[in-house]
This record gives structure tokens, sequence and C-alpha cells, in this order.
């Protein structure tokens, strides 16, 4: 039975508010039950956000057949209950189907989905200690069922979600508009950097599709080099012909006067998005001291950051000066090449620069590594032209970026205050 607390708001368990279900795989030995149009979430697709928009697998007809009573409606909200990825939290924006690692509530019309939602993401850490099983935690259907809320009544559970929403609505927008900023930058360095759109419509004859101004600036003609055709004019080489290597490190952690200080450091799992492109704050900060009495240096705004060992190849481009571990490199052009070229650059090599990792257990990106890295060395002019031409797509996905951030910051504030009760939503401070 639902019990009452002060001011109307009530405690229920889980499984009071709605129907619990847990996910299920069918078999993947049928190749008919994957690759239609019905996502298909796992751990691996919760990437901190409220709405699960996209998934790395979908299912077909037949394979949600397979699985019958595992889908779940849009509006449903999931929670990972097992593993290293416990406790996160998102909400479906189609019928889906989950696998096993994953439990889900549909929320009945007298509760607010969005806002049981918000209850569950804001307590990761509690569920992860509610799991059992020492190898591999694991929160059952059962158990996680029993997880108690504690409710105001649906009015105000709506004005609380829609508060929360509004942010989430915003920073949500941002990373849509990021995206497609990205696509715009990505498309511009595609055609010019490695289709040589230009330069192969000059050869067919074909009308000018850029002002004058850019259009001169490509060659005429291919020519053959070691990489394939490039335009005249351009050579083909390394990545290492065309960047400085910049080397991070850690400063000792038993020294407390290193730690805490206003210097980002910067480490692999403080990468962005790929959408987001930039890295404006990191877990951990350090002290001038601290890059004093390390190898590690306060890298400038612009500069390319990838990761070197673990997870090879993810990318940041520097929104403000940091310094970074030593799992790193930082990467800035050299011979003309400006900061922005030179990220995309990066970015449409990493895939060349992960398949030639070395190491038995771990890959590792070394500094050799970028001196057999093929990269076509385009003409200094075009890359300065490609970076005044996608620097306000850059500066407006920084922006917002930035603005993100902001917006994150005021959810996570206002949350638990809000669904707590010690903060309303009618609260003029809101």
């Amino acid at each position: 039975m639902n019990t009452m607390t002060n001011n109307e708001w009530r405690e229920a368990a889980l499984d009071q508010l709605g129907r619990i279900v847990t996910g299920k795989t069918p078999s993947s030995r049928n190749r008919e039950y994957f690759g239609g149009d019905i996502p298909f979430v796992t751990p691996s697709d919760f990437d901190g956000t409220r709405l699960m928009d996209s998934t790395e697998r979908h299912l077909t007809r037949l394979g949600v057949e397979a699985v019958k009573g595992a889908q779940i409606p849009s509006g449903a909200v999931m929670v990972t209950c097992i593993g290293s990825q416990m406790g996160q939290s998102a909400m479906t924006t189609a019928p889906s189907v989950t696998n096993q690692q994953i439990n889900s509530i549909i929320v009945d019309p007298d509760n607010e989905a969005l806002f049981i939602y918000y209850n569950l993401s804001s307590r990761r850490e509690e569920i992860h200690s509610l799991a059992s099983g020492s190898a591999v935690p694991i929160l059952n259907k059962s158990s996680f069922g029993q997880l108690k809320i504690s409710l105001p009544p649906l009015p105000e559970q709506r004005a609380i979600a829609h508060i929360l929403g509004t942010l989430d609505d915003k920073i949500e927008l941002n990373r849509r508009m990021n995206r497609n900023l990205e696509e715009m930058a990505q498309a511009i360095f595609q055609d010019w950097f490695m289709d040589f759109g230009p330069t192969r419509a000059k050869m067919e004859g074909q009308e000018p599709y850029l002002p004058p101004e850019l259009w001169d600036l490509f060659p005429s003609e291919l020519v053959d080099s070691e990489l394939g055709e490039i335009p005249e004019g351009w050579k083909a080489g390394a990545l290492s012909d065309m960047v400085e290597i910049l080397s991070g490190g850690t400063p000792r952690t038993s020294a407390t006067e290193y730690w805490g200080g206003n210097v980002q450091w910067y480490t692999p799992k403080d990468a962005p998005s790929p959408s987001d492109i930039f890295a404006i704050t990191t877990e951990r900060s350090i002290t001038l001291a601290g890059v004093a009495n390390s190898s590690t240096q306060v890298l400038p705004f612009g500069t390319t950051v990838i990761s070197a060992r673990g997870t090879v190849g993810r990318l940041a481009c520097l929104g403000l000066p940091m310094a970074m571990n030593q799992t790193c490199y930082g990467i800035r052009g050299t011979n003309g090449y400006p900061d922005y070229f030179t990220y995309w650059n990066v970015r449409n090599t990493v895939d060349d620069l992960q398949a030639r990792t070395h190491g038995t257990v771990f890959e590792t990106i070394t500094r050799d590594t970028f001196k057999i890295a093929d990269s076509i060395l385009a003409a200094p002019q075009v890359a300065q032209t490609f970076e005044e031409l996608v620097h306000p797509l850059m500066t407006r996905i920084l922006g917002n970026v930035f603005e993100s951030l902001r917006l994150t910051r005021l959810r996570d504030t206002l949350l638990p205050q809000l669904i707590s009760g010690a903060l309303k939503p009618s609260d003029p401070k809101i």
C-alpha cells in the first residue's frame, strides 16, 4: 500500500507505479531477427542523455516476435541493472526492445513517466549499491520493482518534470544543432581533402560550385602519388609531416598541493561526444605546481588531443587551455596547417592510426605511429581557407557546448531539491 508523507507526498514501490519489463535478446544465430527498424537497446547505447534516440542494433518484426512480452513502448523508463554500467537511465523514443541487462518500467497514466525518470537518474550509486553478486553486480527484476520512490500529487510531478525537461530539451537541441554543424564541417573536409571534389569537377568541365576566390585555389589536375591520385602540387606523406606531437603526464598523486587547482587536467574519460568536438571541463584539475613538477604541460586552446592507450583514438579539441595525462597526445599543426584543419585531418586519419597501433596486450599509439600514418599534404593556403570557412561553425559548436554545460549544472542542482520536495516548482528562485 502507498504510504503518505508530508505535504501530500507518498512513498511507493516502483512496481506499484507501472509494469516492470526485463529485456530479452533473440537468438543471434538467426539473422532474420536483426537489421530491421525496431531499436534494440543495450547498455552500450546509454550516453548519459535522457532520450534513447539511436541504438547500435535494430530488430526486425520477427526478432520482436521471438521475444514476446519484452517490447516496451515509447516513453518507457529504462535502467541498466548489471555490471559496471549499472544504474544508467534513459527513456525510449519509439517502441523498442532491450537486452536482459536492462529493466524498464512502463509507467501507469496516473503518474508522470518523466518524473520517474528524473528520480531514477539521480540514484545511480544507490542502485549500484543494492546489487547482489560479487563478481558481476546485478539488480534483478524483483529487487528493481521494490525500489522506493517518493511522489508528489500528479500535477506537481508534471510541474517538476516540466522544469527539468525544459532544461534537457534545450541541451538536446544544442546537441542536435552541433550534430548538424559537425556534419557540415565534415562534408567540406571530405569534399576538399578526401574526394578532391573541386579538382575532379574542373577535370570534368563542370560549372564551379564554390565562389571564384575559393574555386581558383584548387588545382585543375590530379596526379599519381604513392597514395593514389592527388591534386597537382599537393604531396603524399605522413601525418607527422603536418603536426607536432606533445606529451602529457600525471603529478604525484600523494602530493595534495598538486591537485584541485585551476588547471583542467584532461584524461580520455573527459572526451566529448563526436558532435560536441570540444573539451571544456574535466573530472580532475591540478595546480600550477603540479604542472611544474610533472611531465605534463598546459596546452593552448584549439589543440587536438587523442587517446593513445585503452580506448585508442578518442578525440577532443580543447575549448580552453588544459593539461593532460600520459595516455594522450596533444597534436598541433605545423608548416602552416592551422588548428581546426588539424583537428579534422586527425579525425579523418583515426582509422589509419588505430590500424597501426602497437602492443600485444594493449593497443597503443606511439610517436612512431604518426610517422607511418598516411596523409595528404594539401596546399597550406587551401588548409587556411578551410579554417576560415569552418571557424564560424566551430565557434557555434563551442558556444552550444558551454551553454549545455551551464544548463546541465543548473539541472543537476535543481533535480535533487525538486524530486525530494525541498524545492517547490512554484518557488520564485527557479
